[in-house]
């Protein structure tokens, strides 16, 4: 007995040229709105020279890390070797391309975690969806995200997306649904409704777990920008990209460095600014 073939590539691939074609005017606007989103992060980032630049960001994270000296002077080392090794103008449009993906995924990624908390018929559904996203190689979100897109940072940055979202919706479904069932019942006694139980006692019980999935999207995000260049994204990601077609171990390895020092501080910021549990 012979097994059917089924067209399963086939199919998808139609599916995706069938929105290309019929939601077109759709993802122009997505794009002109997240490479809208990108410009903004960058100008931001680029708008103060790189010493005036080390110095603010320096002392905001002294202030929010509740006066961490070693981060504070840790992240200003980290900065000056990035700008000692030329490297200034792509960190910066590196790190306007992981923040901008974050916030993407978190702003869909949150809601729908605690959605899926709140609803276990959400919960069975999104199951699948996040194990697929999850285990899909990364590689294959860059074909539609090409198609839809074409070159350039929008589709590295819609292909990121997809790539880091799911820890943030595992982590923030599982943060809610572990919080109490006792605090809960004291809050229904007390007379809140479900919004006010939701924001003043069940976000609140499950910050430390929601961090932790904003952090690991973080470095999702960090970890993509490599990948996301063969499709035109810039920045460091690029660098190396262009280290390994012409085998240059120095271009790669300093590009390399400057995103492991932009890892390492998002991931000690994002630490420091997390409530203990």
């Amino acid at each position: 007995m012979v097994i059917p073939e089924l067209p399963i590539g086939k199919t998808v691939e139609s599916g995706v040229y069938w929105l290309n074609d019929n939601f077109g005017f759709l993802l122009d606007l997505f794009s002109s709105l997240i490479d809208f989103l990108i410009s903004g992060f960058k100008d931001i980032l680029m708008f103060l020279s790189p010493v005036p630049f080390i110095i603010v960001v320096s002392t905001l994270i002294y202030i929010i890390s509740k006066k961490n000296l070693k981060l504070a002077l840790g992240t200003a080392a980290g900065l000056v070797l990035i700008e000692s090794m030329g490297l200034w103008a792509l960190s910066m449009e590196t790190v306007a391309l992981v923040l901008s993906s974050a916030l993407v995924a978190l702003s869909v990624g949150i809601p729908t975690g605690i959605l899926a908390a709140k609803n276990e018929t959400v919960n069975q559904m999104i199951k699948p969806i996040l194990d697929f996203m999850q285990t899909m190689p990364s590689f294959v979100y860059l074909i539609p995200a090409v198609i839809f897109f074409g070159l350039g940072n929008v589709p590295g940055l819609v292909a990121t997306i997809v790539f880091a979202m799911p820890p943030a919706i595992r982590l923030t479904n599982l943060g809610v649904r572990q919080v109490p069932k006792e605090l809960k019942e004291v809050a229904s006694a007390f007379g809140t409704t479900p919004l006010q139980k939701l924001f003043k006692v069940e976000l609140p019980v499950a910050l430390p777990t929601i961090m932790a999935g904003v952090n690991q999207c973080i470095m999702l995000s960090l970890s993509m920008v490599v990948i996301a260049a063969m499709i035109g994204a810039r920045g460091l990601g690029y660098q190396v990209l262009v280290g390994i077609q012409r085998v240059d171990i120095a271009l790669g390895f300093e590009a390399g460095l400057g995103i492991v020092i932009i890892a390492i501080v998002l991931d000690r910021i994002t630490q420091s600014i997390t409530p203990k549990e």
